[in-house]
């Protein structure tokens, strides 16, 4: 390890001393002492709905934790505006989308210069969307969230005869959506409003009711209710209960109205109830019902359902027809195969075609059958590496569909597609104001060995002129949980870094489905090490390579990603010269350990469950990062951190970073930076997100002595 990380940080105030409260816990006769453990308040519920609650010696340590932050990076005000300003300069800033087609309007949403917040608008279905002067102004984002803190909108939904919207909003960063009603024609609120919901809505065909989600006081979406428009939320009819707090639940409808879909789900395990919107008032029914292991989505296909499946050994999903007056398991006729190694994502039905998305190889594609002929073709791309987006279309009777393709060169591109035709139709490009020439950078894929014999792909960016001698600064970026794959798409931030000289990598590692569902299975429950190891040969390989040095090598990741940085961490600390970890979910054994906690027994199919299992306890307590700190040289870190986060819970970061400051052997500083007034995704505003990536970018270039 060099002495940059030490060099860089000077004439630093003293970094702040949490208290330490020893309190002890006994779990299958393991005893174990978290001093830290005061940190969570009894209030946190409460606190979440009114940050003013927040416990007063809490908010003094937080405030000095902040302090020492901003000394330590006093000096590189000028770099993150800077960089802030150059990662503005990219965005269009009175951008717009092309609107999709729905009935006699057409939908689409649009920023003013300097605005922070969406616009959402409509206009004759025919017109040119680019005449501004016959936009019908829906929801103006800015104008909602004018003097507050924090605002973030859920959109807005319409109704089926296209006269009142359904739009969400949240302005503590707590994840409780206020939902309102509006006449779309005036612009005026009705007074309908429900607190405490999911987000959305899924509106009945007739536009006098809707279905939502409602909250619990552990935040999770337990109930779904039934709301008719003009009534108090009071009076609205509870259509389904989960009192399992192991699941999930949304609503949706179907694109031909005729469903309401209730999705029961946990990482592992899904159940569909639906609703025929024939009879709103009839209880739903069950299609198949919840097996441990097996997966299900619908959509509806006229008289058919298309459920998309992992059922019958289907590890990597098979697509299934069932008949729609009986949509039971024991219908389900297999019509798109399970290959092994074709990962099906995801899949829409029109009134000629069914079409999904699927991943070979890491590289995505999108299938297209004819329903009538059963002939099947794909709209695939070249390039060494990419993304696709599949938004498919808002009308069910259309032969044409939206998707979008970038890759880490190129700028998003968005198509329309005619199924019947083939033909494509360019209808944008991203436009990169303050210019880009794919030219002047290089995307590559490399494979890393792990420490099993599996190869690891890593996505590289870099501008062309970067000579690859091992000098060069890289910042590695991983997540590896929940099946998750972080696609290989266009990202104009990352070009701030690559312009300085960095290579910007991404290790797609287990724990994701970059290789399919068995890359998912190996990175979860007992083989959750694989991820963190996968990381570490990752940075190996472009070492080995190269590509960069062990000195130059600052790694990022957030939420789960943040886990896998405190693993790194704590196993490999000389590999790395800093680690970014946002909203980190490093207090992993207490967590699960805490079934109050709102996404606790959601999670255990994902990470074990501690309470019941001793086993899966020592399996946590193995890795649990802030359970495995120990007396060791730390690079530089930096937390962030959301006081109403409710995935990843302010006390995590904030115990993790006591604790690391407090065992470290080294002079690396240890910083922790979280925003009082917002959550788990940090600012909720276009650009205030950018000054959050700014400053992030800022701690990399600073610890890889690049100012």
């Amino acid at each position: 390890m060099s002495s940059t990380p030490k060099s860089v940080f000077q004439n630093l105030p003293e970094a702040p001393v949490a208290p330490k409260k020893q309190h002890q816990d006994t779990r299958h006769g393991i005893t174990r002492t978290d001093d830290y453990a005061w940190m969570r308040a009894d209030n946190w519920q409460a606190m979440f709905k009114d940050p003013t609650l927040l416990d007063a010696e809490l908010r003094r340590h937080l405030e000095a934790e902040n302090a020492y932050m901003d000394a330590a990076m006093a000096d590189t005000k000028d770099l993150q505006k800077k960089l802030f300003a150059e990662m503005k300069g990219r965005i269009k800033e009175d951008d717009s989308s092309i609107p999709m087609k729905d009935g006699p309007f057409a939908y689409g949403t649009a920023f003013v210069t300097g605005g922070e917040q969406p616009r959402y608008f409509r206009l004759p279905r025919d017109a040119d969307h680019t005449d501004e002067s016959i936009r019908q102004l829906l929801l103006d984002g800015d104008k909602e969230a004018a003097g507050k803190d924090y605002f973030r909108l859920a959109g807005i939904d319409h109704s089926t005869d296209h006269s009142l919207g359904i739009w969400g909003y949240d302005d503590k960063g707590s994840e409780y959506f206020t939902l309102r009603v509006r006449d779309l024609a005036t612009g005026e609120d009705l007074g309908d409003v429900i607190e405490n919901s999911g987000g959305g809505g899924a509106w009945a065909p007739d536009g006098k009711s809707f279905f939502y989600t409602l909250q619990d006081d552990n935040h999770r979406p337990s109930k779904v209710f039934h709301h008719i428009i003009g009534q108090p939320q009071s009076e609205d009819r509870l259509v389904y209960e989960e009192t399992d707090p192991g699941f999930f639940m949304g609503v949706g409808g179907s694109l031909l109205d005729d469903y309401i879909y209730i999705d029961i789900h946990d990482h592992e395990t899904s159940e569909y109830r639906i609703l025929s919107t024939s009879d709103l008032t009839a209880e739903p029914a069950i299609v198949a019902e919840r097996d441990e292991g097996v997966e299900y989505s619908m959509t509806e296909g006229g008289d058919v359902f298309y459920i998309l499946t992992n059922a019958d050994g289907a590890k990597d999903f098979k697509i299934c027809v069932a008949p729609a007056a009986t949509p039971g398991k024991e219908h389900w006729a297999e019509l798109v195969p399970h290959e092994p190694g074709r990962l099906i994502l995801s899949h829409m039905a029109f009134a000629r075609h069914l079409l999904w998305l699927e991943r070979r190889d890491g590289l995505p594609r999108i299938m297209i059958r004819d329903r009538a002929t059963g002939e099947e073709h794909a709209i695939a791309f070249d390039e060494e590496a990419y993304s696709l987006g599949l938004q498919g279309a808002a009308e069910y009777d259309t032969d044409v569909i939206r998707f979008s393709y970038s890759s880490m060169t190129t700028p998003s591109q968005l198509y329309d597609y005619d199924m019947a035709t083939r033909e494509r139709t360019l209808l944008k490009t991203q436009e990169v104001p303050s210019g880009h020439n794919p030219d002047d950078y290089v995307t590559r894929r490399v494979f890393a060995p792990a420490h099993d014999g599996e190869l690891v792909p890593v996505t590289l960016l870099y501008r062309k002129d970067t000579v690859l001698d091992g000098s060069a600064p890289c910042l590695l970026y991983g997540y590896g949980a929940y099946g998750m794959t972080i696609p290989a798409g266009f990202n104009t931030n990352c070009l701030s870094l690559a312009d300085r000289g960095f290579v910007y990598a991404i290790a797609h590692i287990r724990g994701g489905k970059d290789k399919g569902f068995k890359w998912y299975e190996d990175g979860k429950m007992e083989k959750k090490v694989n991820t963190f190891k996968d990381f570490i040969s990752a940075a190996d390989h472009l070492v080995s390579e190269k590509v960069t040095s062990y000195e130059n090598i600052i790694a990022e990741g957030g939420s789960a990603g943040g886990m896998l940085m405190g693993a790194i961490a704590n196993m490999a600390p000389e590999k790395f010269a800093g680690v970014i970890a946002a909203v980190p979910f490093v207090d992993v054994l207490n967590t699960m350990l805490d079934d109050t906690l709102p996404l606790t027994p959601p999670e255990w199919p994902e990470w074990g469950n501690p309470i019941e299992s001793e086993e899966e306890y020592r399996w946590i307590a193995a890795y649990s990062p802030y359970d495995n700190v120990g007396a060791k040289p730390y690079p530089p870190v930096l937390a962030l951190s959301g006081l109403t986060d409710p995935r990843v819970t302010y006390w995590e970061p904030t115990k993790w970073v006591a604790k690391l400051r407090e065992h470290s052997t080294g002079g690396a500083p240890i910083l922790l930076k979280t925003n009082m007034a917002a959550g788990h995704g940090g600012k909720s505003g276009r650009f205030q997100r950018l000054e959050e990536t700014a400053f992030e970018y800022a701690f990399a270039i600073k610890v890889a002595g690049r100012m």
